[in-house]
C-alpha cells in the first residue's frame, strides 16, 4: 500500500532566542528526522528570531506541527498544508492570546468558507455589521492583522526542507 504524501511550510514568525532549539526539537519529534533551521533576526520583535521550513509528510502533518508548536504561547507562527488526494489544503495561524485559527484553503491559496458556515452566519447575525464581523472571524482577519508585519519582515528569507520519515 502506497502512503499518501503532502507538503507545506512552517513559518515561525517570532520566537525568543531561548526557545529556538526547543522549536527545532519539537519539529523533529513530528517529522522523525533531525531539524536545523536558519534563524534570522525578527525586526518586529526585539530579541526575537524567525525561520521558515518547508516539509513533506502524510496528510495531517500540518496539524501535528501546530500541536507541537502551540505549547509555547509566546510564539507567532503559521503552518500550511497543501491539498493532496482526498484532502483539502489548510492554513493554521497562531497568535499569542488568540490561539489557533484554522481554515481550509483552495488550490490558489484562498481561504474557503463553507456554505453551511455562511448560512449559519446569515441566520444568526443581528445586523449587517454583525454579519461583517462574523465573516472577519471566519477569515481569521484578526490573526492576519497581527501577523502581517511579521510576514513582511521575512520576505526573501532562506527556507529549509524537512522530509518526514515514513
Amino acid at each position: 500500500m502506497q502512503r499518501r504524501s503532502t507538503q507545506g511550510v512552517v513559518f515561525v514568525h517570532s520566537c525568543p532566542k531561548a526557545l529556538c532549539q526547543h522549536v527545532e526539537w519539537a519539529l523533529e519529534r513530528v517529522v522523525g528526522a533531525p531539524v536545523s533551521l536558519s534563524w534570522a533576526d525578527q525586526p518586529m520583535a526585539r530579541g526575537a528570531y524567525r525561520a521558515e521550513v518547508a516539509w513533506t509528510g502524510v496528510p495531517g502533518t500540518g496539524a501535528k506541527l501546530v500541536a507541537a508548536l502551540k505549547q509555547w504561547p509566546m510564539l507567532r507562527f503559521e503552518v500550511t498544508e497543501e491539498a493532496s488526494h482526498g484532502n483539502d489544503g489548510e492554513r493554521m495561524s497562531y497568535v499569542p492570546g488568540r490561539g489557533v485559527h484554522r481554515s481550509p484553503v483552495s488550490a490558489n491559496g484562498d481561504l474557503v468558507i463553507s456554505e453551511q458556515q455562511l448560512r449559519h452566519l446569515a441566520a444568526t447575525a443581528s445586523s449587517v455589521e454583525a454579519f461583517r464581523h462574523g465573516v472577519d472571524l471566519l477569515l481569521g482577519a484578526a490573526w492576519d492583522e497581527d501577523l502581517e508585519a511579521y510576514r513582511h519582515a521575512g520576505d526573501a528569507a532562506p527556507v529549509t526542507w524537512l522530509h518526514q520519515v515514513v
